[in-house]
């Protein structure tokens, strides 16, 4: 079922929003604010989460709420990957918390949190342990990123690619499961920490591994699941039979819904990133999503 609805993933990461074309965010917390309102309409009952900011942040957290954002948001969520990303220790993920709730009073959840097998899976075994050994407890939700590596045929949602040097690439050693199948060592590890660590683990479009993927999550007890639903993919053709599709193979989990990445076509710059020219379509896809899933 859907448990939450997530607007937008990491608006104040430069690869997931163009701060060139919106660079106090101002168009964000408007396209923001219109789909909260359209997503209480169509489902009274889902939690409006903001999507997890990376880094965390919390004067962007502050801007928002001066926008009047926060007016519609429920839960802020968080993103952190200090051995792989991020310019701090994995032992300063409580203060990391304790920096949002010094701002806002409402609940924080751990929307994404990972470590790559990058350099070495021993790496990832200890870093699972340690990031369970750090938020089970406090934060009522925590979303291991992820469960399958990215096929190096496929490329990293992030705009400059290449580019990144070796960030770049750590974005496809980022699974418990190689790109093959096989479980890596850290695999047995998280199993100990479910349910009370769930998993993040996006879906692209007709996404061979979803039956798979299922499978897994049922084989390690994990009971909650963060993924997305894009807008992009929406124009694609039959489109509806694979959101069909992914929703109904994860029913039996507790679902936050992440909508997020715009059209080509109905962005103000041609890309993912950007905000949309008309934010009431995004809003509108929202709805529509909510209002076919939801009540499933």
């Amino acid at each position: 079922m859907i448990e939450a609805a997530m607007i937008w993933n990491e608006p104040n990461n430069k690869s997931h929003w163009d701060l060139e074309v919106d660079s106090d965010w101002r168009l964000f917390a408007d396209m923001a604010s219109l789909a909260a309102r359209s997503i209480r309409e169509a489902a009274p009952h889902v939690p409006r989460v903001l999507g997890g900011m990376s880094p965390i942040d919390p004067s962007f957290v502050q801007r928002l709420e001066r926008y009047g954002l926060l007016d519609h948001i429920d839960v802020i969520a968080v993103h952190g990957f200090p051995l792989d990303w991020n310019l701090w220790s994995i032992h300063e993920w409580p203060a990391k918390l304790d920096e949002i709730r010094a701002v806002t009073s409402l609940p924080i959840w751990v929307s994404e949190v990972g470590i790559s097998t990058f350099g070495a899976e021993e790496v990832q075994v200890w870093g699972l342990d340690r990031t369970a050994e750090l938020l089970i407890g406090r934060t009522p939700r925590i979303h291991w990123y992820s469960l399958y590596d990215l096929p190096r045929e496929w490329e990293a949602t992030t705009r400059h690619r290449e580019a990144e040097g070796s960030s770049y690439y750590r974005h496809f050693y980022m699974g418990l499961i190689r790109e093959d199948g096989s479980p890596k060592l850290a695999l047995k590890h998280f199993e100990r920490h479910a349910p009370q660590m769930g998993l993040c683990q996006w879906f692209h479009y007709q996404d061979h591994r979803l039956d798979d993927a299922v499978a897994w999550m049922k084989r390690l007890g994990v009971t909650y699941l963060r993924t997305g639903l894009s807008w992009a993919d929406s124009f694609r053709p039959d489109a509806l039979d694979w959101f069909d599709r992914q929703m109904d193979a994860l029913a039996d989990f507790d679902v936050t819904v992440t909508f997020c990445f715009t059209p080509e076509h109905k962005g103000i710059a041609p890309h993912h990133t950007s905000a949309p020219r008309e934010p009431q379509e995004f809003a509108d896809f929202c709805a529509t999503m909510l209002d076919r899933y939801a009540k499933r």
